[in-house]
């Protein structure tokens, strides 16, 4: 999953669950702007610790796996 994606997945995942990106800012103490950037793929700067805490607080986890030699279901999806 590369950044872009990440990013459109968060989105999905507040908008999902009802929550404003100023209520989640709150929440997490971090910036509405912050969200913001985040949701639209511009933050190239924002830390992992804030990307994990956003996916925590949507009950969502980064996780580290090994490199299958299969492809997964979205680089399939995304051939097409």
């Amino acid at each position: 999953m590369d950044y872009q994606s990440l990013s459109q997945t968060i989105s999905t995942l507040r908008h999902q669950q009802g929550v404003s990106q100023q209520k989640m800012a709150e929440h997490l103490g971090i910036s509405r702007a912050t969200i913001n950037a985040l949701e639209n793929g511009r933050s190239g700067d924002i830390g992992i610790r804030k990307i994990m805490k956003v996916l925590d607080y949507l009950g969502k986890e980064l996780a580290i796996r090994d490199k299958s030699p299969f492809p997964t279901l979205e680089e399939l999806r995304d051939e097409h």
